[in-house]
């Protein structure tokens, strides 16, 4: 991110269906943007229509980072989001030209904005060992065993939570120290601190809904069952990996296990992934307005768009 150039990197950010990409392209017009995307669904090859991956023609038009470079079988994490994100911007900005983060996966721009915490690196063996006792013994149990060893953390985990309740036992069992220990001990942001963050906030809830509900149906309309489909007659894919818990997958994959079909299956996937989108933006909504030197944008008014381009070019000066 120290490479001297005009162009300082901006996040924008904001709740799914919020407008988010419609606002980078427009600015792709005016500035010589690149995009680097901010979303832990977008990173996994063939999650295509549920994540809403920019499509073949506009990746084209403008330059896009951070997608498509895992296997929905491979591990992703906050770490390698900034290790990623600061290459990507580093070699943007190299080019003279613009870095535009862009995405709804806030613990991506806390990560790069607050830096890391120095927790252990994934152990494979370890976790493994783990899953296999969950399995002998169901991950309540589990989360028992964690709430004798880190109960700040167990008190915020439900019993069920397989992806997070490994994830501190192995921290617990790599170091001796519990998960909860480590969010004290922060490591010096990586020049994320002066990122300028817009963040696109709807002052009409009816509003946001409305629109998470016109974007899911297109989904399905688009085929994204049969997505779903592809991807579950892979042998390395299974409902458990943290791709297929992101919203939309997991409701499509637990309705198809429920055996439904045709319309009935198309209702029930419709009903529960509108469900959990709006308490995903619901989240995405606190964690933004955590975040104090944000600059909000009502992404609802008639005047979001040129709003935004006039906080844009405060930072980059006037279009080139």
């Amino acid at each position: 991110m120290s490479t001297p150039t005009a162009f300082a990197p901006i996040g924008l950010a904001g709740p799914t269906a919020s407008g988010k990409s419609a606002l980078a392209l427009a600015l792709a017009r005016r500035w010589p943007v690149e995009i680097v995307s901010v979303d832990s669904a977008l990173v996994y090859r063939g999650l295509d229509i549920g994540s809403a991956k920019p499509s073949a023609a506009e990746r084209a038009t403008v330059p896009h980072h951070g997608i498509d470079l895992r296997e929905p079988s491979e591990p992703y994490s906050a770490a390698a989001f900034v290790a990623d994100a600061t290459r990507a911007i580093d070699d943007i900005r190299a080019r003279g030209r613009a870095p535009l983060l862009v995405g709804g996966t806030m613990l991506y721009f806390k990560a790069l904005i607050d830096g890391l915490d120095p927790m252990p690196p994934a152990d494979p063996a370890l976790r493994h060992a783990i899953e296999a006792e969950a399995a002998a013994r169901g991950w309540p149990a589990l989360h028992g065993e964690l709430a004798d060893v880190d109960p700040a953390t167990a008190a915020r985990l439900a019993p069920h939570d397989a992806q997070r309740i490994g994830r501190a036992l192995e921290v617990w069992r790599a170091s001796g120290q519990p998960l909860s220990s480590f969010h004290s001990l922060r490591e010096q942001p990586r020049g994320g601190a002066a990122l300028p963050l817009i963040a696109l906030e709807p002052a009409s809830r009816t509003w946001l809904h409305e629109r998470i509900a016109a974007r899911f149906d297109a989904m399905l309309a688009a085929g994204f069952l049969d997505e779903v489909r592809r991807l579950r007659t892979r042998a390395d894919v299974h409902a458990q990996l943290p791709a297929m818990r992101a919203v939309g997958y997991r409701q499509a994959w637990d309705a198809l296990d429920e055996g439904l079909e045709g319309d009935a299956l198309s209702a029930r996937v419709r009903e529960r992934g509108i469900a959990a989108t709006r308490q995903l933006a619901k989240r995405q909504l606190t964690w933004l307005r955590s975040m104090p030197l944000r600059q909000a944008v009502p992404c609802d008014a008639d005047d979001a768009l040129e709003r935004g381009m006039a906080l844009v070019a405060a930072h980059w000066g006037p279009p080139r």
